[in-house]
């Protein structure tokens, strides 16, 4: 374990978080998301008794993303909630299509599906599936650059160039992958 040992302690709460991406035969991309939310012990809701380790919440979403990251299809499911009413959020999550992601992702998300039209937690996983649909389609995106830079001459600075440490300018890794855009590494202060 590389955190250090903890105090005495019980558990109340978990969520599990399972995000997966994959490429469609028909060239696009399906990023999926599963939540569930347990409980060690029980208690009851205006509509249902949960009991201990039973899923309070169990949500699914799949966004449908082209290699530019358009969201194509947006499709949302309820399976467990602590209301009744909550299942009723899912099918909004449709209005999503046609968004991209990229800056102003999550406002766009908070417009479309936020607020009494929404699910917090639906769209609490948004924002993470939004880096793995990057993730998922980083391969592309990358072949497609390279078919066009090989046709327009000097390419333009990678989009993940000063983003991180490992990504910053001064970096090794920039250095070895970008050397155009490498810079020397700055002395300690």
């Amino acid at each position: 374990m590389p955190l250090s040992a903890p105090a005495r302690r019980e558990p109340l709460h978990r969520r599990v978080l399972d995000m997966q991406g994959f490429e469609r035969e028909d060239g696009l991309f399906d990023i999926e998301a599963h939540l569930v939310d347990t409980k060690s012990y029980g208690f009851e809701t205006e509509n249902r008794h949960v009991a201990p380790g039973d899923a309070l919440h169990g949500m699914w979403i799949r966004l449908t993303v082209d290699a530019e990251l358009v969201i194509q299809e947006c499709e949302a499911d309820t399976e467990f909630s602590p209301y009744s009413i909550c299942p009723k959020a899912a099918p909004n999550f449709a209005r999503l299509a046609g968004l991209r992601i990229g800056p102003g992702f999550n406002r766009a998300v908070q417009e479309r599906v936020g607020g009494t039209v929404g699910c917090t937690h639906l769209r609490e996983m948004l924002a993470q599936m939004a880096t793995v649909a990057f993730q998922t389609t980083y391969s592309a995106r990358q072949a497609r650059r390279k078919r066009e830079a090989a046709a327009e001459g000097p390419r333009k600075p990678p989009a993940l160039l000063n983003t991180c440490l490992a990504y910053g300018e001064d970096s090794p890794i920039v250095a070895q992958r970008w050397p155009e855009y490498a810079k020397p590494a700055r002395a300690a202060e």
